[in-house]
């Protein structure tokens, strides 16, 4: 049996070797954290070095058979076996538990040492009947309440590790360990398992609705920018325009028509080799004069930049020299396998160590000189997770640490490199396209988008689902490929009216992003695919597309202020249903439905063939169907016409937002 302390507000428990702090963080919040150690260490988390820990309004009771400590809603008693439990201190409903185990049954919270001095970690809470998950990030398994799944905690390209997650008991649970492991949401038990680590770590807020759960979890890892008003309009994208002048002809193509355009992208290998982070002027020979051509547009230039570095760079050497590069425990220090300008088959990189300060001082640096002082302001971090081939990652050195003890932070460290150093540029609407992420990732600026993914209608449903857990997660800014990456062929007819279902979805997405590999294939990859403008898939889509275009222009002001409210509050402009409608239980279990911002309610048509389709319209308020006025009570099903020019819409009565549905595109 342990014993209990007070320590500098922290409420602590020891037995033999194993201790354990619980402190207030923040409103409604406490951190837990036990190691081996004797005290609690400072290893990488999703905690930002100026957060304000330390709550004096906290209170700790030390008693002989239990202790408690309590900061504004949240609650924890540990009794003299080190068991915990949480509860609501205003009701007294239990949040979360520590098992009870009893005789040789594994402890709620174990270490098992493994080499390098690391331990494999875990931390055992009991399942609640009726709880329901949602978060942990990004995932293709089509789900959006994830209780019975096992995830992993490992960054993959379309996979995306944010180990957090909202019950619907009223509670969100960070587990602020960037090693990779995965966590395990049984019936019986949740178990949160580190491959390698040296402590448990992790935070859990109490709060009285959703909508206050997201807002302290973005007081703790730290609240997205504001929304630059330009980032709201159509982004133009696709593998690849593999010159400046075709980059700019399809710039000007949407000028001639009257098609407003917000960004156009000069995605990968427009570089001379990788990890040299520059234009290939043979192909690129007058970048300033580009972005100011673009500018004039009214269009911004985003490049794709990818951290890997191949031995052929001209930064390879000084790198390596430095220590910036990811080195491998064991073998050549290569990670991933691809191609590059130059080089015959396979070619071999490394990864800028985005853990090491000065590697990100330097990659800054470079990029600073070849895109930055060239007018690009914009960037898209490809790669970012980083797609290490094969997957091995306690075979990675990274500067701070054993890839099994630190690689889900990389993506974070990566943005964070970009963000504070367009803002030593004095830049003040900083954007980066990522990925991958990590908790924390919303402060810097980062967009994210659901990786190389199928152009399936299977796919499309996955990511509505994909899209509303990252929302969950804490990260306001999010995107997929119009039509998926790869896959679709511009001259089918069923890929046809799969863009067009997803350019209907993608009006209410906070990113819209036109991105694919197209078919028919042009030339060999890399060369560029198939044409991916507006235009590219017949007159019908054309048609459909240019005025959901012009909808999304509409619609830009009341996408700007809950953009804004995203940034100040923490609560994401596209959100489940259950956020809004808390009291309506069957909102809970409606997973291809959203809400975008508080008036408007998206129904997007994601079977092939579908002409009508089933909505559900909560209860708590009448409900009007953005594209005829008709106006519905709430509570109830109905079955929707969906013609293929139409996604079912409906707003909340009383929103001012009718106008914008029905005026008619010019």
């Amino acid at each position: 049996m342990g014993f209990f302390s007070e320590e500098n507000h922290f409420l602590a428990w020891q037995e033999n070797q194993q201790k354990l702090w619980v402190r207030p963080w923040g409103k409604d919040g406490l951190r837990v954290q036990a190691n081996l150690a004797g005290h609690p260490l400072d290893i990488p988390n999703a905690l930002p070095d100026n957060n304000t820990e330390v709550s004096f309004e906290a209170v700790i009771e030390i008693g002989e058979e239990n202790a408690v400590i309590r900061n504004g809603l949240i609650q924890a008693t540990i009794n003299k076996n080190g068991r915990i439990c949480f509860v609501n201190s205003l009701n007294g409903e239990t949040l979360l538990e520590e098992p009870d185990f009893k005789y040789f049954a594994p402890p709620s919270r174990n270490f098992k040492y493994r080499d390098g001095g690391l331990f494999e970690v875990e931390a055992w809470f009991k399942g609640q009947k009726g709880e329901r998950f949602f978060g942990l990030g990004q995932h293709q398994h089509g789900l959006l309440d994830q209780k019975g799944c096992v995830i992993e905690l490992q960054q993959r390209n379309t996979e995306i590790s944010i180990p957090f997650l909202v019950s619907n008991r009223k509670y969100g649970f960070l587990w602020n360990n960037p090693a990779v492991g995965r966590v395990e949401l049984g019936n019986n038990n949740t178990r949160w398992q580190a491959q390698g680590s040296r402590q448990i770590d992790y935070l859990i807020i109490c709060g009285n609705t959703y909508t206050e759960i997201l807002e302290r979890y973005a007081e703790a890892t730290g609240k997205a920018p504001a929304l630059p008003e330009w980032a709201a309009g159509f982004w133009q994208s696709r593998l690849r325009y593999e010159t400046q002048e075709e980059l700019l002809s399809v710039a000007r193509e949407y000028k001639r028509r009257g098609i407003p355009l917000a960004v156009i992208v000069a995605d990968f290998f427009h570089w001379t080799h990788m990890g040299d982070w520059k234009f290939d002027p043979a192909c690129w020979p007058d970048p300033k004069a580009m972005v100011r051509e673009l500018e004039e547009m009214g269009t911004k230039l985003m490049v794709s930049v990818w951290p890997t570095v191949t031995p052929l760079s001209e930064n390879y050497q000084f790198m390596t020299e430095h220590g910036m590069l990811i080195n491998n425990e064991r073998g050549v220090d290569a990670q991933h396998v691809f191609i590059d300008n130059g080089v015959e088959g396979p070619a071999y990189f490394a990864y800028c160590d985005a853990t090491n300060p000065q590697a990100r001082k330097f990659e800054w640096e470079i990029i600073k000189k070849n895109y930055y002082d060239q007018g690009v302001k914009l960037f898209w971090l490809d790669n970012d997770e980083p797609d290490v081939n094969p997957w091995t990652p306690e075979n990675l050195r990274f500067y701070l640490g054993n890839g099994l003890e630190v690689a889900n932070i990389y993506p974070l460290l990566h943005q964070q490199s970009f963000y504070e150093g367009l803002q030593s540029e004095g830049e003040t609407e900083i954007i980066t396209l990522s990925r991958s992420a990590w908790a924390g990732s919303q402060r810097y600026g980062s967009v994210i988008w659901s990786g190389d993914i199928d152009s399936t209608f299977e796919s499309l449903q996955s990511q509505v689902r994909a899209g509303l857990n990252i929302a969950m997660s804490g990260i306001p800014w999010w995107t997929t490929d119009i039509g998926g990456f790869e896959g679709g062929d511009i001259t089918s007819a069923s890929f046809r009216e799969l863009i067009v279902r997803w350019f209907q979805f993608a009006v209410f997405c906070p990113i819209f992003r036109l991105h694919g590999y197209r078919m028919p294939i042009r030339a060999p990859y890399p060369k560029g695919g198939a044409d991916n403008e507006i235009w590219s898939f017949g007159e019908q889509v054309y048609a459909i597309a240019r005025d959901l275009l012009f909808l999304r222009e509409r619609l830009r002001p009341y996408i700007y202020e809950h953009m804004q409210i995203a940034s100040e509050q923490g609560l994401p402009m596209m959100r489940p249903l259950m956020v809004d409608f808390e009291k309506d239980i069957v909102c809970e279990t409606i997973d291809d439905q959203f809400m975008f911002g508080p008036e408007i309610m998206a129904a997007p048509v994601l079977l092939e063939g579908a002409r009508t389709r089933k909505v559900y319209l909560p209860k708590g308020t009448e409900w009007v169907d953005a594209w005829n006025g008709i106006v519905y009570a709430g509570g109830v099903w109905m079955e929707v016409d969906a013609p293929l020019d139409r996604i079912p819409v409906f707003l909340k009565k009383g929103s001012n937002l009718l106008s914008v549905f029905q005026t008619k595109s010019i």
